[in-house]
């Protein structure tokens, strides 16, 4: 079972229906033991980084996703949920992330109409990754105005450029992160989900 974190911050329908319709088993909650139990989590969101940490400690959701990843099971982050992985983020001042993965989620430059919004292409960065399985040339849906910088060297597997090179998709144990949203890019964004959907429900 997929765990769903419904935690005020996302579009969860789009997410759930994706999900589903690629034959998983999702359960959406925001009940602390529901997501202790699953095989893997979803963190979905759409919004402001400091809110999201908080709704998340409110409803004691930090500590479990902390233990999933300590314990090697699943997750994946899509838009905020992607950046709430990382260290802290400077929007509206300085707030504090999960920590599964290095680096700091940054305003995007100056010069480039904000938010990133609508369609842009990803380059995979280094070893082929069980991820891409069956896609290539991949344009994915964004729509943000932060991203990521300073992820170390080897957690970085994809990147797109919109004002600067960012990472578009990123892994840290096993925690995945998506900046863009799958669910609203096409086939080859569901061929994503179902790869990585394979990977937390073996």
């Amino acid at each position: 079972m997929i765990a769903l974190i419904d935690y005020q911050m996302g579009n969860l329908p789009s997410v759930q229906n994706a999900l589903r319709t690629l034959g998983f088993t999702v359960q959406v909650t925001d009940d602390p033991a529901v997501v202790a139990a699953a095989d893997g989590i979803v963190l979905p969101g759409v919004g402001a980084f400091g809110t999201g940490m908080a709704r998340l400690r409110e409803r004691g959701l930090v500590e479990p996703i902390r233990a999933h990843a300590r314990a090697g099971r699943p997750i994946l982050g899509i838009c905020l949920g992607m950046q709430l992985l990382f260290t802290e983020s400077e929007e509206f001042g300085l707030h504090e992330g999960l920590g599964l993965i290095p680096g700091r989620v940054v305003r995007m430059p100056e010069g480039v109409k904000l938010p990133h919004m609508g369609w842009n292409q990803v380059a995979p960065v280094g070893e082929e990754q069980p991820l891409f399985d069956g896609i290539e040339d991949l344009w994915v849906y964004y729509d943000h105005s932060y991203a990521v910088t300073g992820a170390p060297r080897g957690t970085v597997l994809a990147e797109s450029e919109y004002g600067r090179r960012f990472p578009a998709i990123v892994a840290g144990g096993s925690a995945v992160g998506m900046q863009f949203h799958p669910e609203k890019s096409a086939a080859k964004g569901l061929r994503l989900l179902a790869n990585w959907g394979r990977q937390a429900c073996l």
